[in-house]
């Protein structure tokens, strides 16, 4: 019995004084007569000895309190340093897990130069009344659209001429499996068609839009495959649907197309209205809801913009598609890709000074016609 009680004491001190020099080799090395007085090395030295005598509880108290006074930044690797698995699991919590890189950053698309130093990989700027290419920057890369997707969702909802007062109820279908975003529309939520379509197409609500495929006559599949058959019929050649909400980076692609997309979403009076709302409010049970334009460029009094969506998810970036008039020029403004949260706002400002300057400066379509055909 006492030999076994022995053995134990001498483990425990040995692992003691394991995790003290470990912590004592972790000190600065500023000056030699600091590194003597550390009190680090004298318990070191005492757990060291104690093996021979008594490893009173006392004294490894004592131990364990000057451990935390002196290495208090250190003690999580000295002690990982006896369990080799808690290093592992450690460390892994503690690395910094790289942000996801988008299909057009994986492409290389942002390594393409552009005139304005864009922050969007993907740009097209074209006169919406003599089709004239202003600036493209990767026009025809086909890379996912986010949320742009819902401008597709709202065109076809707005042209079907449902009825907009039919009540809709969230069920759980609509709730996001693909990348488990949230929402304000809990399951058992009922609104209208209309104020499903509008939180839609102004706050891009993922469930809100889900619902309007999902009870589309036909259903969902049906819904889908008109989606693609629009889209084909516009001559959206680089497009493809799989849902309605652009949650699923299937939902793919390019600018050009985008750009068709925004001048016949444009030319239906519900989409211009709804899109370009900067807030709107719901009657949620006994609560009311207010939700906000995704995009901050509609409260801004020196853009006129006729159309707008937004969109993002990882493998997308930032996205932006606009219809506006800028220096008496009706404009379609397509940015994918962008690197920033508020990157593709900023795309747009200089898009729009750079215009108006050239409008300013008299050189008008000559200046920009020289923008940059920049397809890497």
């Amino acid at each position: 019995m006492h030999h076994r009680l022995r053995a134990a004491v001498s483990q425990v001190v040995s692992v003691l004084g394991f995790v003290v020099i470990s912590s004592a080799l972790l000190v600065p090395s500023a000056h030699s007569s600091e590194r003597k007085r550390a009190p680090t090395k004298k318990v070191a030295t005492s757990a060291t000895t104690s093996t021979k005598k008594a490893a009173d509880s006392r004294r490894v108290a004592t131990s364990s309190k000057v451990i935390d006074r002196s290495a208090k930044s250190r003690t999580r690797v000295t002690l990982a340093a006896v369990e080799p698995r808690a290093t592992k699991a450690a460390l892994a919590k503690a690395a910094i897990v790289p942000a996801k890189l988008s299909f057009g950053q994986m492409a290389g698309l942002h390594e393409v130069s552009d005139p304005l130093d864009l922050k969007s990989s993907v740009a097209l700027v074209v006169d919406q009344d003599t089709h004239e290419v202003l600036l493209s920057k990767n026009d025809h890369a086909v890379l996912p659209i986010a949320s742009l997707t819902k401008l597709m969702t709202g065109l076809l909802i707005s042209q079907a001429h449902l009825p907009m007062d039919e009540p809709i109820t969230i069920t759980q279908d609509d709730v996001d499996t693909e990348k488990g975003s949230r929402s304000r529309l809990s399951v058992g939520t009922t609104l209208t068609r209309g104020e499903l379509l509008h939180l839609a197409l102004m706050s891009s609500e993922n469930r809100a839009a889900h619902a309007l495929g999902r009870t589309y006559p036909g259903g969902l599949s049906a819904f889908v495959a008109l989606m693609n058959a629009k889209a084909k019929m516009i001559g959206m050649t680089d497009t493809r649907y799989v849902e309605p909400t652009g949650l699923s980076s299937q939902n793919q692609s390019s600018a050009r197309d985008l750009a068709t997309l925004v001048n016949v979403a444009h030319g239906d009076p519900l989409l211009r209205e709804l899109s370009t709302s900067p807030s709107y409010e719901v009657a949620v049970g006994r609560k009311t809801l207010q939700f906000n334009n995704t995009n901050g460029l509609v409260k801004n009094p020196t853009w006129d913009i006729g159309l707008q969506k937004t969109g993002y998810i990882s493998e997308a970036g930032r996205c932006l598609v606009m219809q506006a008039e800028i220096a008496g020029r009706k404009l379609i403004m397509v940015f994918l890709d962008s690197a920033g949260k508020f990157s593709r706002l900023a795309d747009a400002e200089r898009v729009r000074h750079w215009v108006e300057s050239a409008s300013s400066l008299g050189s008008g379509k000559k200046m920009l016609a020289k923008g940059g055909s920049t397809n890497g």
